[in-house]
């Protein structure tokens, strides 16, 4: 029976690793842009009402081997906010190198696998459309989404800047497709492994500040701090993440520990 148990968590469960990357977020307009960089607390089918992980997505330790509950999967369900980004970032780089088009059909989102694609649906008007995910953000409390302005114009969020919405992961396209082709991701891959966490711990405009965050928590807690050279607001800011986070509910658990005021996820 405990043979059974491990073999079908492993294969629901998958893998653990991680490695380093960078991320680009951008805000809209003046008037949308973000008070704050706090982790969105989204409801999903993996969280409870009060944002607290369920106890089956929480890390777990059988036989000495720990397991990280970070398997995305077709028809995985989540809710919050949408929000959008438009003209003043067109043409810049998102997350996956790509440049941002505020006409296509793509979305920003924090922990999803680049080239996740979901129906976004406007609970407000049960509006629908369907984005790949290209970009990471928002990050601003109870804010799950950043849809580009050609899909945010689909379901009405355009016109108030924001509006709850649920999201259904369809499928992952490969990652160097620039499209979304239901009919081929319906044929393709039925779940996708999270695996790239970090925490950020400070964001500096000179690089000595990031440099001495980095230095000063260089073994925190065996995490290992990174400095990363980023844009944002058209300011170039020097970000310090911890990395070494096998799983979101691991990095979740750190912040919950408080170490940091203010710390966020962003997943690669």
């Amino acid at each position: 029976m405990i043979k059974t148990f491990l073999i079908v968590m492993l294969f629901l469960l998958g893998g653990c690793t991680t490695k380093t990357g960078s991320y680009s977020y951008q805000s809209t307009k003046p008037s949308q842009k973000y008070p704050s960089e706090q982790l969105a607390m989204s409801s999903s089918t993996i969280y409870k009402t009060n944002g607290e992980l369920q106890a089956t997505m929480r890390p777990y330790t059988v036989m000495g081997q720990e397991y990280c509950p970070t398997v995305v999967r077709v028809g995985d369900v989540l809710s919050g906010r949408a929000s959008w980004y438009g003209n003043d970032f067109h043409g810049k780089s998102t997350s996956n190198g790509e440049g941002y088009d505020m006409y296509a059909m793509t979305a920003a989102h924090k922990t999803l696998p680049m080239n996740t694609v979901v129906r976004v649906t406007n609970t407000e008007n049960n509006a629908q459309t369907i984005v790949r995910i290209n970009d990471r953000g928002p990050f601003v409390e109870s804010r799950i989404i950043d849809l580009s302005y050609a899909a945010a114009q689909q379901i009405g969020v355009d016109k108030k800047g924001t509006a709850p919405v649920t999201l259904e992961v369809l499928g992952f396209e490969p990652s160097s497709s620039r499209t979304i082709d239901l009919q081929a991701i319906a044929k393709g891959p039925r779940e996708s492994v999270l695996s790239n966490f970090f925490v950020q711990i400070g964001s500096f405009e000179r690089f000595e500040g990031a440099t001495t965050t980095k230095q000063k928590y260089s073994n925190f807690h065996g995490y290992s701090a990174i400095i990363k050279d980023t844009e944002y607001n058209n300011k170039r800011l020097f970000r310090v993440w911890l990395s070494g986070f096998k799983c979101e509910a691991e990095a979740r658990d750190f912040i919950s520990k408080g170490y940091f005021e203010g710390s966020f996820i962003i997943g690669e």
